[in-house]
């Protein structure tokens, strides 16, 4: 099914949004690890007005409110494709709170399944709705930075930015 695209600046590179009519459905950074952005696929509209473009303008603007730190908490209809066990991981990502971490086992646990933590650090990596579904608030057991689609320098950034991590000379 052909998405609609908008492309918008941010601190962290340009991020390309997609949305059906009714939801935001993507997230990409520069560094997308999913696939080439939507912008380089056959099918895919960049567009500037109708419901697919209200989604994107809504979200674009959420986003720009979340780098100016005046927004802490995404208020999006949502449209992310996965399965069941998939959606529980990506839901209680959104629960992660501004600021905070937790880890991969924290999630298994809270999902009730202590064994899971693989699992769910695949799901983690298959988040299609980075930042808006929080997975850059995931770090490993020992506290340590591990995988995220928009590269470990952005999610320091982001844990920076939120302080959740204090800020580090380069």
């Amino acid at each position: 099914m052909p998405l609609t695209f908008s492309r918008l600046r941010t601190p962290i590179g340009e991020l390309v949004l997609t949305a059906s009519d009714v939801a935001l459905t993507g997230v990409y950074f520069p560094t997308s690890r999913r696939g080439p952005a939507p912008t380089h696929q056959a099918g895919w509209t960049e567009v500037t007005d109708g419901p697919a473009a209200d989604v994107l303008a809504r979200a674009g603007r959420q986003l720009e409110e979340y780098f100016a730190r005046t927004r802490r908490r995404f208020e999006l209809p949502l449209e992310a494709l996965g399965s069941a066990f998939e959606h529980r991981v990506w839901n209680a990502l959104r629960a992660i709170p501004y600021g905070t971490t937790t880890t991969y086992g924290a999630i298994a646990k809270q999902l009730g399944d202590t064994l899971a933590t693989r699992a769910v650090g695949l799901a983690n990596g298959k988040n299609p709705i980075p930042n808006i579904v929080p997975c850059h608030r995931v770090v490993g057991s020992n506290g340590e930075l591990t995988g995220f689609g928009g590269g470990l320098r952005v999610k320091r950034w982001l844990l920076e930015h939120e302080g959740a991590l204090l800020a580090l000379g380069d």
